[in-house]
């Protein structure tokens, strides 16, 4: 395996199985023999040359079994090379590169309008063809929004401001779901802090994919290519003081922490590539007295919020959850049912949605049980998940945040 990379030894793991007990795949899926056998114990046998096992497919890269491990051992880092020599050794499926590769197949479409983008989303024969590249048919896929995030904050008249804050937006954002992120820049605007989106209007020095839904799909070099433009974007705002934020926690795992892991040779002696969690930021914003809230209206709202694995794998806390109950007027109610089970491209995949939807059925039970007419997740595929398990409207903390200041 010559990725380029750092391969941990697989000697740290002391074959607890916790990461097993934890696993949301193993726990619904019988032909995968869990992160423990899948990951350190598997290395041990392609380190003696014996190859890889298809089984590594079913893994979700949750991270779950990463949060469990009592050695930290990078359980899954093992799994997603083991993805990756797969990947270069057979050639991938389509849909593994579509899946992939949304913000390409966004920037080779974006003179198609998203009436017919979209089309295929709810037309039943086009449906049955995605179902036979092995796009599930029942899966809710995201919509491509009529502009992307990037092209609808070009023309928006931001305050003068004498503060900037560098957003991060992400591939679900900036293709997908651009509201959330206008949200995002009307509250920071509000707490007096321009946001800065590089490539905005040009495409030099522009963010790109994180790269995590490339690793999740076996396509490594795809996924260090963008490591290595978007370190470079992120060295030359952090040398100016920046505050970098995402509203992403998987963009922040990969960049964050991942990058480190999967390509260490990219990472600049004292450069660090870590993101800022936007509700985090704006908690701060509130403490400094930034950023005023309103008065506590005479209803009380609940709103369920779930966590995403990819938020927990970061360790700073739940900033999604306290941001909500910093917001006067709002019951916040901590899901704390598990993974959704989207994780990222793996819940749409025909062989992965049932395996997806047992994983998610707590988490709609609870959502259905809850009483709320509102829910919350930072994670994009999250929201697009629980809309379709638990029915419920599912938005962005930060867009609640929004709907209160008015």
């Amino acid at each position: 395996m010559n990725m380029n990379v750092r391969i941990p030894q697989p000697d740290r793991c002391i074959a607890c199985a916790t990461c097993v007990a934890v696993c949301p795949v193993a726990q619904n899926c019988p032909d995968f023999p869990g992160p423990r056998m899948m990951g350190p114990a598997r290395q041990r046998f392609r380190l003696m040359g014996m190859g890889e096992d298809e089984a590594s497919h079913y893994c979700a890269n949750c991270k779950n079994c990463d949060i469990a491990c009592p050695g930290d051992v990078p359980v899954s880092a093992f799994i997603m090379r083991a993805k990756a020599e797969i990947c270069k050794k057979n050639f991938p499926k389509l849909r593994d590169w579509i899946l992939a590769h949304g913000e390409v197949l966004a920037h080779c479409l974006r003179f198609i309008p998203a009436v017919f983008k979209n089309f295929g989303m709810t037309f039943a024969p086009a449906r049955l063809l995605l179902d036979a590249i092995g796009i599930a048919r029942k899966a809710s896929l995201p919509n491509f929004a009529p502009q992307a995030f990037r092209a609808r904050l070009a023309r928006l008249a931001q305050p003068n401001l004498s503060r900037a804050v560098v957003f991060f937006p992400g591939c679900f954002v900036d293709t997908y779901e651009p509201e959330s992120g206008l949200d995002i820049v009307a509250v920071l605007n509000r707490a007096g802090y321009k946001v800065i989106v590089p490539g905005t209007t040009d495409d030099s020095g522009a963010f790109v994919c994180c790269g995590l839904p490339m690793v999740a799909n076996g396509f490594w070099q795809d996924a260090r290519d963008n490591a290595r433009r978007n370190l470079k974007t992120l060295a030359a705002w952090a040398a100016k003081g920046m505050p970098i934020l995402t509203a992403c926690p998987s963009c922040a795992l990969m960049i964050g922490k991942d990058y480190a892991e999967y390509f260490p040779a990219l990472i600049a002696p004292g450069q660090s590539s870590s993101l800022v969690d936007v509700c985090d930021f704006l908690i701060g914003c509130v403490e400094r007295g930034e950023l005023a809230l309103p008065a506590a209206p005479q209803k009380v709202e609940t709103v369920f919020y779930h966590a995403p694995c990819h938020s927990r794998a970061l360790g700073i806390g739940l900033p999604g959850l306290d941001l909500l109950r910093e917001i006067p007027g709002i019951q916040a109610e901590y899901a704390d049912s598990g993974c959704c089970g989207i994780s990222g491209s793996y819940g749409f995949k025909k062989d992965k949605y049932p395996i997806a939807m047992r994983v998610g059925a707590p988490l709609f039970e609870a959502m259905r049980q809850s009483g709320a007419t509102l829910c919350a997740s930072e994670c994009g595929t999250c929201r697009v998940q629980m809309r379709h398990g638990g029915g419920k409207q599912t938005v962005h903390p930060v867009s609640v945040l929004r709907r209160y200041l008015g």
